[in-house]
């Protein structure tokens, strides 16, 4: 597991300078590893969250068979505990239509944040907003709905999908305003210094094109130096 410094060096960076550092190390397709377009973030804009996953599947058009409301799950609350904290809870909403109802509100995202979950991820939907945002509790998520309808717990600790991402519990996540990076071990803390080499590289071709000077030829130098 990271040291708590080794995470927030990872913090300096976005998704999208993580997801390009990923890619130097040739562990896997360029279009693997990330969430598609739809994911975001309905509590905050500029919301950062980084740990490791704590999954669960639920559903909520339908009355459970057996057993009640999520709080009724405490087999899960100990589940939780046994990952690494920082955790981020990732729920894959399994109705034929996800998001009939709410999986997180005020309730939910006050025992997650209490169990040192920073943030949740879903398919599905939550409400609550005002009253989450004021917990300081990250929710992201296809949409927003007004019930919980049925919802309730499927089952836990198995592989996932959100958003064309598959999770596995104790992966490594990354999400912010662009979506979530499943970041692999194996490399988790070499990151940073690839991303600084990417985002420097990066900062001195934007700095010819907004300079007064900027010419093609300057920018066709620099890219060629980069690229060197």
């Amino acid at each position: 597991m990271l040291s708590c410094g080794q995470l927030e060096a990872i913090r300096e960076f976005d998704t999208c300078t993580i997801a390009n550092a990923i890619e130097q190390f040739g562990l896997r397709l360029r279009s693997e590893g990330f969430t598609r377009p739809g994911l975001r973030c309905v509590t905050s804009d500029d919301a950062r969250v980084l740990g490791y996953a704590v999954t669960s599947r639920i559903k909520s058009t339908d009355p459970p068979v057996m057993g009640g409301r999520f709080y009724d799950r405490t087999d899960w609350w100990e589940a939780i505990s046994r990952v690494p904290a920082p955790r981020i809870a990732v729920i894959q909403d399994q109705d034929h239509e996800p998001g009939r109802g709410a999986c997180c509100g005020e309730v939910h995202a006050a025992i997650l944040k209490a169990l040192r979950c920073e943030g949740l991820i879903t398919n599905g939907s939550v409400r609550d907003l005002p009253a989450v945002r004021r917990l300081g509790f990250p929710m992201f998520a296809a949409s927003v709905a007004v019930s919980h309808a049925y919802m309730h717990i499927l089952d836990y600790g198995e592989p996932v999908e959100v958003f064309g991402l598959r999770v596995s519990t104790g992966d490594l996540l990354y999400a912010d305003c662009h979506g979530a990076v499943s970041i692999p071990h194996d490399i988790a803390a070499l990151l940073p210094e690839a991303a600084k080499r990417i985002r420097d590289r990066d900062q001195r071709i934007v700095e010819v094109c907004r300079s007064e000077e900027f010419s093609t030829e300057r920018l066709l130098n620099v890219v060629r130096r980069e690229e060197s």
